[in-house]
């Protein structure tokens, strides 16, 4: 399907009204009354209207108002109709099962480990599955340890991967009085023609070599099979390379004729200083079916889910400094996530809705980052349609599975390592078996001491990151037959685009939208 685009032009002196008549007529309130408003909402959509109510004051007097027209659902969300002239169109449902539970920390505790233990358990894990793929790699080599390596004699080591890179930023260096004569470096890559690698287990660690082995592909934190020898100088010379290669993937629901679409969206820095809430606005109105013709209506009826991959809201940064806040500045903090929750509710109110934290948002720093609190939502929670979840994000929609993430795991890889484009990281995640090889080495992740919730036990059939410069998408196969359709949703904020995947046949696309305003 090509690049659909929805724009508006709007004046400025009539912008308040021109955008009171996409909420449903509510310009009808400074005439009318709230009264005024009853016949114009529908029944899923009454939870949605108290947000757009100016005074909290008044709450319980329009909710007694509102309550005599009809009765409300407890907590919950009615099936979403689209009126086109005479005839309603039915939201298409789907079978909806969260895989979460690995990335939560519910009985986790903090009793100063350190960041070895989830190396010990990652090299375990991967290097029991990497000894089930020798016998069909390389048979006749036997495997040994780095201490028991002899010079000359080809053999098999598993390990742990670890890069040194001259340019890499140390906290140290802030403090070293030399400082001034470290080279300056790009920020958003630190890679060198001094890099080199190092290959290490619990016996030791071994100089890597070899022209088979490029630095700048590889990052810390993978574990491989290498196949090579000894050298004089002793180092390990590679001559062969196995990687965990693509996990199994569940066999995809054969192909009906019906079309079924997942939209995602990122970064929409709601509260920002280029936000802009008309755009997003009019993003709404057109996945709920309150935008278009009758054409478009039933494309929207067709959306069984919305997944919002973090950062979606920004703070301005004054008021992050560390100090006391006052009254007002503590107010002006929590507008953003307001204004965020009343955009959101319009949307839960008829379609199911997951929201996930991104590095701006208010969750903890380090990955996983646990699900946003639903007391920040108090509209859109009381639909039994919002979801709120972890980052990285795993679920199942109709058995086709979904991973995704809100893009740090993949920003982090293109400091370290090259690519050609995001995509390219993203496969090299699928192949290595591992969502967030960096963490903790570059990236912050909690110290576990017995698992890595990171390692990718199945293959999705949809793996996506948000937060990225631009879209991006590639169909990629494995091995065995593994079909992954990779997405890179761009930041909302700046490309007003939201990017559509039909669940039928993996194809996707996007859909912008524009507000232009003139004098």
């Amino acid at each position: 399907m090509p690049r659909a685009n929805v724009r508006a032009n709007v004046r400025r002196k009539d912008f308040l009204s021109e955008t009171f008549l996409f909420l449903g007529g509510l310009r009808t309130v400074a005439n009318r009354g709230w009264r005024a408003l009853i016949p114009l909402f529908s029944e899923s959509e009454n939870l949605a209207l108290f947000h757009y109510i100016p005074s909290i004051s008044q709450f319980r007097v329009q909710r007694a108002i509102l309550r005599e027209a009809f009765v409300f659902p407890p907590m919950a969300a009615a099936t979403m109709e689209v009126d086109s002239g005479n005839d309603s169109i039915q939201r298409k449902q789907s079978l909806y099962k969260s895989l979460d539970e690995r990335f939560g920390i519910q009985k986790e505790m903090y009793r100063g480990q350190q960041y070895s233990q989830i190396y010990f358990a990652r090299l375990h894990l991967m290097r029991t599955m990497l000894y089930s793929l020798i016998p069909n790699w390389k048979v006749h080599l036997p495997v040994c340890t780095v201490l028991g390596l002899e010079e000359g004699k080809e053999c098999i080591i598993v390990g742990t991967i670890y890069k040194h890179m001259k340019l890499k930023p140390s906290i140290l260096d802030e403090y070293s009085k030399e400082r001034s004569t470290t080279p300056l470096v790009k920020p958003h890559n630190f890679v060198s023609s001094d890099d080199y690698l190092v290959l290490e287990d619990e016996s030791g660690r071994v100089k890597l070599c070899g022209a088979l082995l490029l630095p700048s592909v590889f990052v810390t934190g993978i574990v491989v099979a290498l196949h090579g020898k000894e050298t004089g100088a002793g180092d390990f010379m590679v001559e062969d390379i196995l990687e965990a290669g693509f996990p199994h993937q569940i066999e995809r629901p054969l192909v009906s004729g019906e079309d079924k679409y997942v939209v995602f969206v990122s970064g929409l820095s709601v509260g920002g200083s280029s936000s802009n809430p008309l755009q997003f606005q009019l993003f709404i109105d057109h996945i709920t079916g309150h935008l278009g013709d009758e054409k478009e209506q039933s494309f929207a009826a067709r959306i069984v889910q919305v997944v919002v991959a973090g950062n979606s809201v920004e703070y301005p940064r004054t008021l992050l400094n560390g100090q006391n806040l006052s009254s007002k500045d503590q107010s002006r903090l929590s507008e953003p996530i307001k204004e965020l929750d009343i955009l959101l509710t319009q949307i839960a109110a008829g379609i199911p809705l997951d929201i996930m934290p991104g590095p701006d948002d208010p969750a903890n720093f380090s990955l996983p980052q646990q699900a946003l609190h639903r007391c920040l939502f108090p509209g859109s929670s009381a639909f039994n349609t919002f979801r709120s979840c972890s980052n990285p994000h795993s679920f199942e929609l109709d058995n086709v599975s979904f991973l995704g993430t809100s893009g740090q795991n993949i920003d982090d890889l293109e400091k370290y390592s090259d690519a050609s484009d995001k995509l390219g990281f993203m496969e090299r995640t699928l192949r290595w078996r591992h969502l967030a090889p960096t963490a903790p080495n570059t990236l912050g992740c909690y110290p576990f001491t017995d698992r890595d919730p990171f390692f990718i036990e199945t293959c999705p059939h949809v793996y996506f990151v948000g937060n990225q410069e631009k879209y991006q998408s590639r169909l990629i196969k494995g091995s065995e037959g593994q079909v992954v359709r990779l997405i890179c949703i761009p930041r909302f904020v700046e490309t007003g685009t939201a990017v559509v995947l039909n669940m039928r046949n993996l194809e996707c696309h996007t859909v912008s939208f524009g507000a232009e305003f003139s004098t």
